[in-house]
């Protein structure tokens, strides 16, 4: 039997809910095909047509030792101390960085909360292959858990352009894919290819200004400070 993530199909993106209604980084679709992901927003108000990222990278929770968990085990205990709050990372993924278990990615269910403490970090799946404590893991947060303005210097990943001014701490739909008004950073031709800016926040410059992730590419021309169309490839 085939699963996985649900598309939902029709989908109002100016909806913006107190609870999640969804999962989190389900993707939906409007029907003219304009595709967007469930979001929680995190600390500030949404700008409609700034780029967004992921919730900043958290450093501390890299490259933590483990026990030695079996095949078929659905916790990893760590070693590594370390300071969280409960279920910050839930529904995030611990990534296996160091061999045993090396490129394995599980997705977390739950675990409770430490400081500077060890962890154990229910999963979903089932560990396919064994760890050591020669294993290193990476806790990885959901990128779309706590979504901010992409800042002027990047902390985290690209993930998608706000539709609506959704308030700090509820959730909504922002844009990954078809036609989006974007803040512009240097004036841009049409048929360009777009990054996300490493000076402005919130906004996308052409391409050829800096090796930042592509967004997608100009549906018309641009002028700099102005919002314009642009056609997302975030998904």
């Amino acid at each position: 039997m085939l699963g996985g993530l649900p598309v939902i199909y029709g989908i109002n993106p100016f909806d913006t809910e107190t609870a999640p209604q969804h999962q989190l980084g389900s993707i939906g679709v409007t029907p003219d095909g304009r595709k967007f992901r469930y979001a929680e927003v995190g600390g500030s108000t949404l700008v409609p047509g700034n780029l967004l990222q992921s919730a900043a990278e958290a450093t501390d929770s890299q490259a933590l030792a483990v026990a030695a968990a079996s095949i078929g085990a659905t916790s990893i205990t760590t070693t590594t101390t370390l300071t969280v709050t409960a279920n910050e990372f839930a529904n995030g993924y611990v990534c296996v960085t160091v061999t045993p278990g090396i490129g394995n990615v599980y997705r977390i269910r739950s675990h409770p909360a430490a400081t500077t403490a060890t962890l154990v970090i229910t999963l979903y799946d089932p560990i396919e292959v064994a760890l050591t404590t020669d294993s290193r893991i990476d806790m990885v947060h959901n990128p779309f858990a706590n979504v901010i303005q992409w800042p002027a210097t990047e902390t985290g990943t690209p993930v998608g352009v706000a539709f609506v001014a959704a308030a700090a701490d509820t959730f909504t739909w922002i844009q990954t894919g078809g036609v989006a008004s974007v803040l512009q950073e240097g004036a841009t031709a049409v048929g360009a290819s777009v990054v996300a800016s490493a000076g402005t926040a919130g906004a996308v410059i052409d391409a050829v200004s800096t090796a930042n992730p592509v967004i997608g590419s100009a549906v018309t021309g641009i002028a700099s400070g102005e919002n314009g169309a642009i056609f997302l490839r975030m998904d």
